[in-house]
């Protein structure tokens, strides 16, 4: 797949481009006509969960930077943000249940030896903490591709935006020698 034309702003900061004064003035008039104009909004939830209002933060310092800050990407941030609390929440709770099969795995011979619990109860116990574990890794798998497909659409929109700016002034046609033939 052919990568996208750079913006204008990246051509201007370079100082060197093959493209004519018209043609720059032509793709940053589209290019900004991409976007609304309205920055960047953080929904509530966002902004009242700490992980999430962190991810919001830091995701707008970089859209901001390269004119990217716009509410046409504003869901999509604040979902993202969200899956990314979501997703540091079940390692949390994954690392939780590990330390207690561990401590429970280093108590279970003495659980055993003063008859708390039968060696069969034990290991029930154990396979059961050990399937926890690997109940939350396949919501965290799931939550990372959402996070990942997720990374994908918005940066395959930012450029399929830049994409759809013709990267060549149109010729304006002579109907005379159209009319001709020539």
């Amino acid at each position: 797949m052919p990568t996208p034309t750079k913006p204008v702003k990246v051509l201007a900061m370079e100082k060197r481009s093959h493209r004519t004064k018209k043609e720059l003035a032509q793709r940053k008039s589209a290019e900004e006509s991409l976007l609304t104009g309205k920055i960047l909004k953080e929904k509530k939830e966002v902004r009242e969960n700490p992980v999430a209002h962190k991810e919001f933060k830091r995701l707008k310092t970089l859209l901001k930077a390269i004119e990217k800050d716009d509410d046409l990407y504003g869901e999509t941030i604040n979902r993202y943000c969200l899956l990314v609390a979501e997703c540091e929440d079940f390692q949390q709770k994954r690392e939780r249940i590990y330390q207690q099969l561990c401590s429970f795995q280093e108590e279970m011979s003495t659980l055993v030896a003063n008859e708390e619990m039968t060696w069969k109860e034990a290991y029930y116990l154990e396979d059961s903490m050990q399937r926890n574990i690997l109940a939350i890794d396949r919501q965290v798998q799931t939550k990372r591709k959402m996070l990942l497909d997720m990374e994908k659409e918005n940066i395959m929109t930012i450029a399929s935006s830049l994409r759809s700016i013709p990267k060549k002034v149109e010729k304006k046609s002579n109907p005379l020698r159209e009319a001709l033939g020539g």
